[in-house]
């Protein structure tokens, strides 16, 4: 199938052609067409898969048909979980509307929101926004989202992940009844299920690829190494494997912020990318990455999810996840556009129920190596190691036992909240 016969217009096919695309991936290739019929949709699709103009040429294309008034009311919003792909997401916007009259903008918070405003106030067809600070200009009365006529939910489950369901739900209230739906997740749990059910009228749902399934070009192995020994051999495996460009997770923004200085110590150029660190510094630490001046990239899932870095071969989890979907969104992150790629995992005992669970769940058992000098541990306990407030929602970050004084400041300073929750993320 080629682009031309999705049915997409003339200056849609010439910017697609001039990114150098012949032919629609498959997800493009099932969700563009329900899409330009105006249906709700509901699509299964990791980051990689082309989802992004999946739902973004057929939103143009029916912006550009249907012109409206001049001064240019938002008439799409793209709502995404994390600054990293809202730019991401705006860039394929901008590269896709370069032919047509639609004037798009982003904006996320942690940093200045002045310009922002000043786009906006010039008249935007397409907003891309994280929900923290869509609300919070909202609120502000610096923005209008009540004549959205397209509305796109972009990693569903990671926002759900990171406690944004009641901004969703507020989100949700300010635009018109009235308009088209999409939907995109990287699994459909019970949770998506639900939401998809409040948001969504007569869903067309689409899978690029069977529910959880890791990547067939991804080469996977586990290392099985006593935990204060892994910071020790995930150097040997780098420098002795000349590896170039690693991206490693941790769960921790202080277990990120102190490999990278062990790293950095070696003698390894790395550079840790999370939500403590501003915008600036982020931007910076991931076009190092890309450029090659930075080998290696220490990061947490959050972070992490919406990176588009092409040709990644090497994805290292110094810390499994508790949660066996995101080993799936860690992997992914290689293995792209035909290329292969390795995905390594050093593993602990007390992670030992951590790997039954992604195993269980991709239906397979990755392939186990221990390395000389760094053998596990045979007295360490297998018990689970404790999350603590790593994973714990936006919503609830502030707990019982802060005492009343502090929940009366945060019912008192709601917008300031949103601001600095917005910052994190």
């Amino acid at each position: 199938m080629s682009f031309q016969s999705l049915g997409l217009s003339d200056a849609l096919l010439k910017a697609i052609s001039k990114k150098g695309y012949e032919t629609p991936s498959p997800i493009q290739e099932k969700a563009i067409p329900p899409v330009l019929e105006g249906r709700d949709v509901l699509a299964s699709a990791q980051t990689g898969t082309g989802k992004t103009a999946g739902f973004t040429l057929p939103l143009l294309h029916y912006l550009s048909e249907n012109p409206k008034a001049k001064f240019r009311p938002i008439r799409a919003l793209i709502l995404t979980p994390t600054r990293e792909l809202a730019a991401q997401v705006y860039e394929s916007v901008k590269d896709y509307s370069e032919f047509l009259n639609i004037k798009s903008a982003v904006i996320f918070g942690g940093v200045n929101q002045k310009p922002q405003v000043a786009t906006l106030r010039r008249g935007v067809d397409v907003l891309v926004a994280t929900p923290g600070r869509l609300l919070d200009l909202q609120n502000q009365n610096l923005l209008s989202i009540k004549r959205v006529e397209v509305f796109v939910l972009d990693e569903a489950d990671r926002m759900l992940d990171m406690g944004f369901l009641r901004d969703i739900e507020r989100v949700m209230n300010l635009m018109p009844d009235k308009r088209q739906n999409l939907m995109f997740s990287a699994t459909f749990s019970k949770d998506i299920r639900k939401l998809a059910n409040s948001i969504l009228n007569n869903p067309v749902r689409v899978e690029a690829t069977p529910e959880n399934t890791t990547v067939e070009a991804i080469s996977q192995k586990v290392f099985r190494v006593a935990k204060g020994k892994k910071t020790g051999l995930i150097i040997k495996l780098i420098s002795e494997g000349n590896w170039k460009q690693v991206l490693v997770f941790t769960r921790t923004k202080h277990g990120a912020n102190k490999l990278t200085k062990k790293m950095i110590a070696a003698g390894i150029s790395a550079a840790a990318i999370h939500g403590n660190k501003s915008q600036g510094a982020r931007t910076k630490a991931l076009a190092g990455f890309k450029k090659g001046s930075v080998r290696v990239m220490v990061a947490t899932d959050i972070a992490a999810r919406g990176l588009d870095i092409p040709l990644l071969p090497h994805v290292v989890n110094f810390e499994l996840p508790n949660i066996s979907e995101d080993y799936v969104h860690r992997i992914g992150r290689t293995g792209r556009a035909g290329a292969n790629g390795q995905a390594v995992s050093l593993v602990s005992a007390d992670e030992t129920s951590y790997l039954k669970g992604i195993e269980k769940l991709i239906g397979e058992r990755i392939e186990v190596e221990i390395i000389e000098g760094f053998e596990p541990d045979p007295n360490a306990s297998t018990e689970p190691v404790k999350q603590g407030q790593n994973r714990q929602p936006r919503n609830s970050r502030n707990s019982n036992k802060s005492g009343g004084h502090r929940n009366q400041r945060n019912r008192n300073n709601k917008n300031n909240s949103r601001r600095r929750n917005d910052r994190r993320n």
